[in-house]
């Protein structure tokens, strides 16, 4: 399925091995495209031109890290149950923008109160985060339309406030039933059921396509003015760049 410049279109991105996961749906209807782009500004500069674009990314780095990382951070795990711990501390912008793992905590101990290193996990992303910064910091029109999404947020929000009981993942493994609940929730969202029936493209996975389909769902309750911030009113960094997570 082609999609025409001419509509207005919401996108999900989701970041995967080598790349960015992209699902563009209408605000209402069942019209969508799937797309993987190599490099963020790519995804972020679709012909498409979203009108809102919800990424599972952090957006705005605090100069100094705190107990748990931002205030977006702390404000989504008591919500999730089990999931909390996909919620990652994000670190200072310094351990963000450094090259090695070392140096990475170096800075973020010298930069946190009370001081801490960078989980692995994070600095696994760091590329990514980094990718997708100097992007907004450089485009105000794109700083305006991105907002940062969580899909196990999106997932309790679109499951009535409350978390999954199930993971997508065990042991790096797809869960199947921890899937089928996802695609459950996603169809009674409104989601186009090609979508979640796709195969994703090119290195991404199944969660992979699931994901950036829970944050274009978000981008569609961001359109409506149905979308909250976490925290409310969200903070910014030394760029102005909020730091927030929608649902």
């Amino acid at each position: 399925m082609t999609a025409a410049a001419s509509k207005v279109w919401l996108a999900g991105i989701d970041g995967c091995p080598g790349g960015w996961l992209v699902v563009l749906i209408e605000p209402d209807g069942d019209a969508y495209e799937i797309a993987f782009h190599r490099e963020i500004a790519d995804a972020l500069r679709m012909p498409q031109q979203p009108a809102v674009i919800a990424i599972d990314m952090p957006i705005g780095l605090p100069e100094r890290g705190g107990i748990g990382g931002r205030a977006a951070e702390n404000a989504i795990r008591p919500l999730l149950g089990a999931r909390q711990s996909s919620v990652f501390s994000v670190p200072p912008r310094a351990a963000v923008e450094a090259e090695n793992y070392a140096d990475a905590c170096a800075r973020a101990l010298a930069a946190s109160d009370p001081p801490r290193k960078v989980s692995k996990q994070l600095f696994n992303i760091a590329p990514k985060i980094r990718a997708l910064d100097a992007v907004l910091r450089n485009d105000a029109s794109l700083r305006d339309r991105c907002h940062e999404v969580h899909p196990e947020l999106a997932f309790w929000r679109l499951n009535g406030e409350r978390a999954l009981t199930q993971p997508k993942k065990i042991k790096s493994r797809p869960h199947p039933a921890g899937l089928a609940q996802r695609r459950a929730i996603l169809a009674a969202a409104g989601l186009p059921a090609a979508v979640l029936d796709a195969a994703p493209p090119r290195t991404a996975q199944p969660d992979d396509l699931l994901d950036a389909a829970a944050c274009a769902a978000i981008a569609r309750r961001i359109h409506q003015g149905l979308a909250q911030p976490f925290p409310d009113p969200p903070p910014k960094d030394a760029y102005g760049l909020p730091m927030a997570i929608w649902a």
